[in-house]
């Protein structure tokens, strides 16, 4: 079935603002001995074009960025930032895109949560503050592209992307056209018009980006337990368990190793095991 002509604009759109981020992202991973993934033909997948990564359930989740320590063109890396892309000319769509995003994106922190990666969304177009701040909520770094904005950065080149529920397929085909006919070069000033025009916004999304990337360890709490442990069907009987608990009797067998790694931007991983070389290799992937 042929797209319409509203699909292809604004897929033409979320490409550009897509495209737009490489320069400031590759400097980014340049400057701090990173490898940027993008969609491109990687030896490391097998030539394939999408950057593909795949979570524990073993479901696969197309990226337009990720940001790698130790990847190369013919070797992955392990993840240190997943970052998407997204348009939306409307309002009514922009709160499933964004839930969209946040399913594709936490089942691999989950997954990655050693390598505490970044997590981040940069939307295109129209997208309510609820849709936003959700994302914000959930640890994501957000960076906003308002669709006047991208109307704006468009008029650089004389070309008008402005169209509503009202306007026309013929119209729009119309903008189509024009889009496509934009070389590399003219493409460029829109994408650098859009930064300018957001450049305290994206300079602090760069930041809160280079700050995970930077982070350094501070500090690493390990907790060999010993005694007798209790699970419970309920909160009265955990309370009766711990009011009863004789705190001064002798120490019974080992539990488990509780580790809790702490970075100097505050983020934090933990780790539970049962066996001592787990715990081992658990702590082995951060050196």
């Amino acid at each position: 079935m042929a797209q319409s002509p509203t699909h292809r604009l604004g897929q033409f759109i979320g490409e550009l603002i897509e495209k737009s981020l490489h320069k400031p992202l590759a400097a980014l991973a340049k400057k701090h001995g990173l490898y940027l993934d993008y969609k491109h033909a990687r030896p490391a997948r097998d030539g394939k074009h999408k950057a593909l990564w795949r979570d524990l359930k073993g479901n696969t989740h197309d990226l337009d960025y990720v940001l790698e320590k130790g990847g190369t063109e013919t070797k992955v890396g392990r993840p240190k930032a997943f970052i998407e892309v997204a348009y939306r000319r409307y309002t009514k769509h922009s709160r499933n895109k964004a839930q969209e995003m946040q399913g594709a994106i936490m089942p691999l922190a989950e997954t990655y949560a050693a390598d505490r990666p970044f997590l981040g969304v940069v939307l295109g177009g129209v997208f309510t503050a609820n849709s936003v701040t959700q994302l914000s909520s959930h640890g994501f770094g957000v960076l906003h592209f308002p669709y006047a904005s991208i109307v704006a950065a468009f008029k650089v080149v004389g070309v008008d992307v402005a169209f509503n529920e009202d306007s026309s397929d013929a119209d729009v085909a119309k903008q189509v056209r024009e889009c496509q006919r934009l070389d590399e070069a003219q493409r460029g000033r829109i994408g650098k018009r859009l930064h300018q025009l957001h450049r305290p916004e994206l300079s602090q999304f760069l930041a809160e980006l280079e700050t995970c990337l930077t982070r350094t360890i501070s500090g690493v709490l390990v907790l060999a337990l010993h005694g007798r442990s209790c699970e419970t069907a309920s909160i009265q009987q955990a309370v009766e368990f711990i009011r009863g608990h004789d705190e001064s009797s002798a120490i019974a067998g080992f539990c488990r190793y509780e580790i809790h790694i702490r970075y100097s931007n505050h983020d934090e991983v933990r780790g539970s095991f049962q066996e001592k070389l787990e715990a081992v290799r658990f702590l082995e992937t951060f050196r």
